[in-house]
């Protein structure tokens, strides 16, 4: 499903600062898998993540979606690629403060042009399912921390994406709340969603959940970890 050629990142090219974050990646992602980049703090994980879901454009490489190449792609179409096909929980939530849940939820779905009450009706829906539809109207500030991951999941949802991306998706969970969020990721998958993470967290990787790990260090693959 997702296809990437000699992909790499260099970060103020030029420049003293200079720093390569991905180097060299040749990798295949197939569709209806979760997939965990794991590596330490620094070794490409989240650069690599934001490169996949056309959020960070690579410096050298090719990367395919379905068959059709994205790099080249001018910004306005990439964000309609990006808007419809990934759907992104970051690892601080990323929740504007000031706004209710149901609110936040919506955000993503605005550019597609929904009628309101359409709209409104999607996000109520997903944050039924996530157990979230008492809290709608309340500001998201306001939630523990469990309830903020929800809240970031169902916005990442709203569009209903066939591959969902979070970054050190439990790394201000408990571990009975990182159990909880893995329990989620593989109803996801049974719903044919792809699911990319990548984490250190073992709770994580080490998941019954997971169909394969690929190992991270300084921007470039060095193995990876396939299980039935």
């Amino acid at each position: 499903m997702i296809e990437l050629e000699n992909v790499g990142k260099v970060f103020n090219a030029g420049k003293p600062s200079e720093f390569q974050a991905v180097a060299g990646v040749d990798l295949a992602l197939e569709g209806g898998r979760v997939t965990v980049f794991k590596g330490p703090s620094g070794s490409g994980k989240t650069t690599l993540l934001g490169i996949i879901g056309c959020i960070v454009r690579p410096t050298t490489g090719r990367v395919r979606v379905e068959g059709r190449e994205i790099v080249s792609l001018p910004e306005r179409f990439s964000a309609v690629v990006r808007r419809r096909t990934f759907g992104f929980v970051f690892q601080n939530y990323n929740l504007i403060k000031g706004m209710t849940v149901l609110e936040n939820t919506m955000i993503p779905a605005f550019p597609e042009g929904l009628p309101p009450k359409a709209l409104k009706a999607r996000a109520t829906a997903v944050l039924e399912r996530l157990s979230l539809g008492s809290k709608a109207r309340q500001r998201v500030e306001l939630l523990s921390g469990g309830e903020q991951q929800r809240a970031a999941i169902a916005r990442a949802l709203i569009n209903d994406p066939r591959v969902l991306i979070a970054d050190e998706p439990t790394a201000h969970l408990d571990t009975h709340l990182a159990d909880e969020f893995m329990e989620m990721i593989g109803q996801f998958k049974t719903e044919g969603r792809s699911i990319l993470m990548a984490s250190h967290d073992p709770a994580v990787y080490e998941s019954a959940t997971v169909d394969r790990i690929v190992s991270m260090r300084d921007g470039r693959l060095i193995g990876e970890e396939r299980r039935p």
